[in-house]
């Protein structure tokens, strides 16, 4: 527990000093949150209900779907992973510290969003606290774990850079965050629905804490938790 907590806090670390993570964490997300949020303020009013919920879900996507899986891909794609092994660690090491710091990150990041938009934007916070940052909890850990298999998926970081973007894009553009999902063909509409931003951007609305909402992330969670195992195992024989 002890190894574990220490690679987690050196993994914080790393993470601050990595540019990757430090531009997809925090610099985009966050210029993108001043920018477009007082695009979506000024010409729909209406959006200071659900800003706080929007921009997070986009620096969420952002930070899991592209920064994240850059780091895991450094780790597991070369040589690196020998290193756990070489000195007794788990294969599952550097895959959990990563996450966790991944996590803890974008959970900060998300703070900001959330502490700072009432004052910058006059925006409406979710009417219990406790229940959004549940929620923004769970979303956050489906991402993560999606992240993490884009990562173990992809050994090229030219092509994951490209596999990466076209899981982010519809992400966003699908999910409902920058424009009602109602516009949209029903077959967009319906691929969106394949994505955990869509479920987590209803998830961390006003009443949106429901089942409907919440055993669609439970299922991407599992999933993408089952292809993590079997892609750790085949890593470990490759080792």
């Amino acid at each position: 527990m002890n190894g574990i907590l220490y690679g987690i806090g050196l993994q914080l670390k790393l993470d601050i000093r990595s540019k990757t993570m430090l531009i997809t964490c925090y610099m985009v997300p966050l210029l993108f949150y001043l920018l477009m949020g007082g695009i979506f303020t000024s010409l729909m009013p209406q959006m200071r209900e659900s800003i706080v919920q929007s921009m997070t879900v986009m620096g969420i996507s952002m930070g899991a779907f592209i920064g994240l899986p850059q780091s895991v891909t450094e780790v597991y794609g070369g040589d690196m992973k020998k290193v756990y092994q070489a000195n007794g660690a788990p294969v599952y090491f550097g895959l959990v510290s990563m996450a966790l710091s991944s996590f803890i990150h974008l959970y900060a990041m998300s703070l900001i969003i959330y502490i700072s938009s009432p004052f910058i934007f006059e925006s409406f916070v979710p009417d219990k606290p406790n229940l959004y940052f549940l929620s923004l909890a769970i979303f956050l850990a489906v991402s993560v774990t999606v992240g993490c298999v884009l990562g173990l998926l992809v050994k090229n970081q030219s092509k994951l850079t490209m596999i990466s973007q076209i899981v982010f894009l519809p992400s966003i553009m699908l999910s409902g965050i920058m424009f009602s999902s109602d516009l949209l063909p029903y077959a967009l509409k319906i691929i969106g629905k394949f994505f955990p931003a869509s479920w987590g951007y209803n998830l961390m609305l006003n009443s949106g804490f429901s089942i409907k909402n919440l055993i669609p992330l439970l299922i991407i969670f599992l999933l993408a938790a089952i292809a993590i195992s079997i892609m750790l195992k085949l890593k470990k024989r490759d080792i």
